[in-house]
């Protein structure tokens, strides 16, 4: 039953950026496989090519990368309801940059990335949401953030964050926070004591 419920929000998600048919929905349920992913796991290896996006059902996801110093940048946080994968890797057949992990124990919906992109380029209307994602998430939602980075300070970052997901300060150990604001923990624990 649980599994009904995921799946009709997965199809809602899909359905958001542009409608796709019954006969789509159908072909596209035949390529899904449901994962539980421990907390900590890693579901994409630096230097790998990205075989599968990930659908969100439960739990939360990062992109990060590091460097030679071993700090991190996390590039992405993906919350229950998102997709998740590297992009530029399944786009280029090249390998990741990034490291895709599980911050919670989580439960996803996996699809092969190859299978998935065949039904893009035999069935229109899936074109069609698979351009309405690539401009919403790539262009329309990425450039505010990246003129936020420049031109905002951290504290409005922040609670931009938590006006989009309320309670990610609970769930998210707050170095990972700060790392996907661009700061350091130091700095967002001084903007935590400003708000109170």
């Amino acid at each position: 039953m649980e599994n009904e419920t995921y799946l009709s929000a997965f199809k809602a998600k899909l359905n958001s950026y542009s409608p796709i048919t019954e006969h789509s929905w159908n072909l596209i349920q035949e390529l899904i496989s449901f994962r539980t992913v421990k907390k900590d796991e890693i579901l994409l290896s630096h230097g790998r090519v990205a075989k599968d996006i990930y659908f969100v059902c439960q739990g939360v996801l990062r992109a990060y990368t590091t460097d030679a110093e071993g700090n991190f940048y996390t590039k992405n946080l993906f919350l229950e309801n998102y997709l998740a994968g590297s992009t530029v890797s399944y786009l280029r057949s090249k390998p990741s940059r990034f490291i895709i992990d599980a911050l919670e124990d989580a439960i996803i919906i996996s699809i092969n990335y190859k299978a998935y992109r065949h039904l893009i380029d035999t069935n229109s209307d899936l074109k069609d949401f698979y351009i309405a994602y690539l401009e919403k998430n790539w262009v329309i939602d990425k450039e505010p953030i990246e003129v936020a980075l420049v031109m905002e300070d951290a504290k409005k970052r922040y609670l931009h964050l938590l006006d989009v997901h309320p309670n990610i300060d609970q769930r998210i150990q707050q170095k990972h926070l700060a790392s996907h604001l661009g700061i350091t923990p130091t700095q967002l624990s001084r903007i935590k004591k400003e708000l109170k």
